[in-house]
């Protein structure tokens, strides 16, 4: 049976097979559950890498982290009586996390994301280790996770190491609606705090998987704010009687961008009318509707590459050491550097934020009578002696002017900011997680522009229609005019618009507008 809250009984498996961006966000969401791996191989391989460690400790092995200090304390050896301390003294004293506490989506997809890359098979935990994970996912105990503290190398230590306590039954969890002592929740359940092997607290804290965790919900939300931004120009293409020429098939197969393709067509599908054209006298709009998709364009051919990054991190191996069952190797390394993350979230933010400013541009043109041809001031839809003192979307333009501006403020790469830390040991680092942490901002900026477009759209639309009567739109744009229609009155008296953009904002957060099927 599921665990309450669950919408779906398919479940994710965690076996070392390789997951999708998607079956993180859906396991944030609680749309599905996980599974640990139940097959003999799959079991057989996680205890063999145990069982090795084992053997190697009993013979006097030398393995970092184990019978060693952490970091640049390699070079200090733990006396046999004192190993079995020692994860619990990693866990323990990176317990300096600040900032805010990760969200109960995000902290979901951190806790996949570490089942994933243990489940892996080479870093040498027990069965009994990911059992507790798993059961954290099943039963919706979440550790309480600072988002702040962690360089992206040696991987997320700081903010994993909370649930590495949580996992041991320390410190505090978010359940049910509030905050309690982890111990107290996971004896309510039934579960016992772990003791950590050897190498178990390396194993949990020492990955990407806090910052790939964050990438993967910072892609599905990139890709779906593409899509909208996509929709919402052909709603302002209308607004503004502007030329749906520029979107021409021909005019696009001469420069062969395929996700610039992809916006073009998009628009073209949105913006069939029975009128051949919006505009015969105006030849060119201005480049914020004529260049759309190669503003658009971008970030859409951007989004495979970045998924393919996010995704190999997320099927990887990314503590060190590495724990070979097969040849029965310990492999020292780095993999625990979140380069490739750093670089997709520093691109990512790069190219949704151009599409806030994108949407800002446009919106600028329409609430401007000297571009918007024909509709009235700041798109007020007051008439008469009354519209005189009414100010329609005036202060909707300054707050997507406001977010737009902080958005792109917040693309300054992160990754070129690596500080030598750790007594020169992590002496270049990825600062991975600060650029998912600033791309999840620049997201949550984006789709406030796209919540007050939608308002600008709806109002736009609907006083075109004044003017042209009829604006022949294509079947897509007509049901989603009739949706916002339902969702947002006409902004005729000035009213306050904060609830109806929260509203709008969780509806884009729920994606609840089906765009454009493949």
């Amino acid at each position: 049976m599921s665990p309450p809250g669950i919408k779906s009984e398919r479940a994710v498996r965690f076996d070392g097979s390789r997951l999708a961006i998607e079956d993180v966000s859906s396991l944030s969401r609680r749309e599905r559950e996980a599974e640990l791996g139940t097959t003999s191989d799959f079991r057989q391989r996680i205890t063999r890498g145990a069982e090795f460690l084992d053997r190697l400790l009993a013979e006097d092995g030398n393995i970092y982290g184990v019978t060693t200090g952490y970091g640049d304390s390699c070079t200090v050896s733990i006396p046999p009586d004192l190993v079995a301390e020692l994860p619990h003294h990693l866990y323990a004293y990176h317990g300096i996390g600040a900032g805010r506490f990760l969200t109960p989506e995000e902290t979901r997809a951190v806790l996949a994301t570490r089942l994933a890359s243990l489940t892996q098979g080479v870093s040498g935990v027990g069965l009994g280790l990911l059992t507790q994970l798993e059961q954290l996912m099943r039963l919706d105990i979440l550790p309480l996770i600072p988002a702040e503290g962690s360089v992206g190398a040696s991987g997320d230590l700081t903010p994993l190491s909370y649930v590495a306590a949580v996992l041991c039954g320390e410190r505090e969890v978010w359940h049910r609606g509030e905050k309690r002592p982890a111990a107290e929740v996971l004896a309510q359940h039934g579960l016992k705090p772990l003791k950590l092997r050897p190498k178990e607290g390396l194993a949990i804290m020492n990955g990407t998987s806090v910052m790939t965790a964050l990438a993967c919900l910072a892609w599905e939300r990139a890709e779906y704010v593409s899509r909208l931004a996509t929709r919402l120009t052909a709603f302002n293409v209308v607004a503004s009687a502007g030329n749906a020429h520029h979107f021409d098939e021909a005019l696009f197969a001469l420069k062969p961008h395929v996700g610039q393709q992809r916006v073009a067509a998009r628009l073209r599908q949105d913006l069939a009318s029975e009128r051949p054209s919006r505009n015969e006298q105006r030849l060119q709009d201005r480049y914020s509707l004529r260049c759309a998709p190669h503003v658009m364009g971008v970030l859409e051919d951007a989004l495979p590459f970045f998924r393919a990054q996010i995704e190999n991190e997320l099927n990887s191996a990314n503590d060190n050491p590495l724990i070979d069952p097969d040849s029965e190797r310990v492999l020292h390394g780095g993999h625990f550097y979140g380069g490739h993350i750093a670089f997709a979230m520093d691109g990512l933010k790069n190219a949704v934020a151009n599409v806030a400013d994108l949407l800002d541009r446009q919106l600028a043109l329409l609430v401007d009578t000297r571009y918007n041809h024909g509709l009235p001031s700041n798109l007020s839809g007051s008439t008469g002696p009354r519209a005189a003192i009414n100010h329609g979307l005036k202060a909707v333009q300054i707050s997507v002017s406001a977010w737009t501006a902080e958005a792109l403020k917040q693309t300054m790469p992160a990754s070129v900011f690596s500080r030598s830390t750790e007594c020169h040991n992590q002496d270049k680092v990825s600062m991975g997680t600060i650029a998912a942490r600033d791309c999840l901002r620049v997201l949550e900026l984006t789709e406030q522009v796209v919540a007050a477009m939608l308002i600008a759209a709806r109002q736009g639309v609907t006083l075109r229609r004044r003017i042209a009567q009829e604006t022949g739109l294509s079947p897509s744009l007509a049901s989603m005019q009739a949706d916002l229609e339902q969702r947002i009155p006409l902004v005729v008296e000035d009213r306050a618009l904060d609830k109806e953009l929260q509203v709008l904002l969780g509806a884009i957060r729920a994606r609840e507008w089906r765009l454009y099927e493949a």
